[in-house]
Order: structure tokens, then sequence, then C-alpha cells
């Protein structure tokens, strides 16, 4: 039980950060405590538990009800989009495992961004920039690359281009860290009524969101 919750934290952790590359993509904006609760798991490479990666559990409320929405039968035209991301973070996950090499590039930057954000805030421009290079220079050289679509002003502004990369840089985070804990592809494809009702008992019972 207690495994299954983990996975499904985790993978909350990658709607989450898929379902903000979108409305950045979109909107050019979104919520900032969400923002930082997906910026701080790149940080947390040491937690006890996939919890203290986020912060909290509810740090994942809108990753449990995407869960929820996209597997579930009130599906909306928007999800199919994040639920494409999903499927290409989780893609990437497995292209990494293969390449110790970036992993290894990934953690150096991982710890550079860390000192700057000693003198700045966790999503601070110069941070965010920092992790979006980061992700250009590793992820973003396998493939299939990630295409995200949004409104070209969005898109070509370069604040919001760095936030949409270090999302993706937590995305595929998130997506390790599912792995870690055993979650698979069988689980998404075979056990989907499993994993929305893992989804909604954690928002029930640890978040209290009916």
């Amino acid at each position: 039980m207690q495994q299954q919750h983990e996975i499904t934290l985790a993978l909350a952790g990658v709607f989450q950060a898929a379902g903000l590359v979108q409305k950045i993509a979109r909107e050019g904006n979104a919520s900032q405590s969400r923002i930082e609760t997906c910026v701080q798991s790149i940080f947390n490479t040491d937690p006890e538990n996939v919890s203290d990666v986020y912060g909290g559990t509810c740090k994942v409320v809108n990753g449990l009800e995407l869960i929820r929405d996209v597997f579930g039968a009130k599906k909306r035209t928007q999800d199919f989009e994040v639920t494409q991301y999903v499927i290409s973070l989780l893609h990437l996950e497995r292209q990494l495992a293969k390449k110790p090499a970036i992993l290894d590039q990934i953690a150096a930057g991982v710890e550079k961004a860390r000192g700057q954000v000693e003198h700045f805030t966790i999503t601070h421009d110069v941070v965010m920039a920092s992790l979006g290079e980061l992700y250009s220079n590793t992820i973003s050289t396998l493939s299939p690359r990630i295409l995200v679509n949004g409104d070209e002003v969005h898109l070509s502004n370069p604040n919001s281009a760095n936030k949409i990369r270090t999302l993706l840089l937590a995305g595929v985070r998130s997506a390790v860290l599912w792995k870690q804990c055993g979650g698979s592809r069988r689980q998404l494809l075979f056990r989907r009524k499993k994993v929305i009702g893992d989804a909604e008992c954690i928002l029930h019972e640890s978040c209290h969101i009916p």
C-alpha cells in the first residue's frame, strides 16, 4: 500500500509539471506555488520519502487531480495534450537511464543552480535560466524532443521559455522517481482504475479534497 502511495505521488509530480508547461505555454503564467513545488523537487535529491521531494503530499494536489481527470470519464480536450507531455517525459526517463554521462552533467548543473538559490529565490529568473539551460544542454539532446504547443508570444518570451524548460526538467526528475518507486507503463495501460483510485484516496484522506 505504501509503495503504491509513493508511485502515485511521483506520477502526480510528472502530471503537475506537464500541466504547468501547458498553462505557461498557452497563457504565459501559472500558479507560483505549484511552480515552486516542481522546482524544489529538482533540488530534493536525498529525501526520506516521496512526499519530502515535493515538500508535502498536498503540494501535488494539481497533479493528483490531473491523474483523476485524464484517466477518468471527465476527459477534456486540453487533457490530451497534458497526457502527451507525460508520455514523452516518461519516455525521456528511459532514454536518460542509458546515458550516465548526461546524468552526471545534470547532477553537476543542479549543484550549480543550488548555489544560486543561496543568493536568489528558488524561482528567480537567474535560477530558472540556469536550470532551463541545463535542460537544453542535456535532456533536450535526447530523442524524441518534446515539442511544446502554445502561444508564440509566450513561447518566444525568454523567461517563459526558461520556466517551461525547468518544468520539463522537473517532470523528468519525477519520472525518474516514479520508476525508482516501482512505476511502470503496464500499470498505466492495464490498471487505470487502480491509478485513479489511488489518486482519489490521497486527495480525500490526505488533502481532504472531494
